[in-house]
């Protein structure tokens, strides 16, 4: 019987936990996401348990609705950049040559450009929807994870398994997914918890800063933006969305720690 440490259940209880709130974000908010329930700053209560917000919402609602937007965005934007990053790292490390070298300059390219910098540039000329910030933080974060399967990959390629593999006449498809993926998820499981944790505070930076999740729609960075006036009164308002991103961060490190631990031997000659 498989047993699990206290660390990671403590993470996966937590991560499951936000994801169950942002899955049923319209079922357990006390109230709508836009709608004025009170007076400014209100203080804890039992009608709004966190109080409410910089114009009278409750804040409980919208970080649960917040909590929802970001955890949606980081999840996809993980997705495509594992997706992307890992393919295009797998086939250059197979392929080689002038594909290897011409893919691996143009991603040292752009990630001699800061991420931030980057993205505020695109999003400054294109329309800031939840598709775009999902495609621009996705193809950004891509370019790390293409250098890290590359370089598994590479180790991997040169393996008795994948060698055996190739006198077979197996093609390169076959090698990249049945024969380097399974092997190089141990590294990309890990790295994709930290992925997801940067996306996070990613796209909660871009909200802060005006170019992300746009009002009246809810997300942790913007939370933080609407209530930040409120820490000079001494309104913990700002401060409870950054509780939930530390929170978030710390769980889902302890559960990828976890996966790591479980997935670290090499499993070659996979049919």
């Amino acid at each position: 019987m498989m047993r699990i440490p206290p660390a990671a259940l403590i993470g996966l209880f937590f991560t499951g936990l936000y994801f169950f709130m942002a899955i049923f974000a319209p079922l357990i908010a006390p109230y709508p996401m836009t709608e004025i329930v009170g007076d400014v700053w209100e203080p804890s209560s039992a009608e709004h348990w966190l109080g409410t917000d910089n114009i009278g919402r409750d804040l409980l609602s919208r970080m649960i609705y917040g909590g929802r937007t970001t955890i949606f965005i980081a999840t996809a934007a993980t997705i495509l950049s594992f997706t992307l990053g890992s393919i295009l790292g797998f086939t250059a490390a197979v392929v080689g040559g002038w594909v290897d070298q011409l893919m691996s300059r143009f991603v040292d390219l752009i990630m001699s450009i800061p991420t931030l910098i980057f993205a505020l540039v695109v999003l400054s000329v294109m329309p800031v929807t939840l598709f775009m910030l999902i495609l621009v933080m996705g193809l950004l974060d891509s370019t790390r994870v293409y250098r890290l399967a590359r370089a598994v990959a590479v180790d991997i390629n040169v393996m008795d398994f994948v060698e055996a593999a190739k006198l077979r006449g197996e093609g390169r498809r076959w090698i990249i997914f049945r024969e380097i993926l399974p092997n190089a998820l141990s590294p990309l499981v890990a790295e994709m918890g930290l992925r997801f944790i940067f996306a996070v505070l990613f796209v909660s930076t871009l909200s802060f800063l005006g170019l992300g999740v746009q009002p009246p729609n809810a997300d942790w960075g913007g939370i933080v933006k609407e209530n930040k006036d409120g820490i000079v009164y001494g309104i913990s308002a700002a401060l409870v969305p950054a509780v939930a991103i530390a929170t978030l961060a710390i769980s889902v490190n302890l559960v990828a720690d976890w996966v790591l631990n479980r997935t670290t031997s090499l499993k070659g000659g996979r049919g």
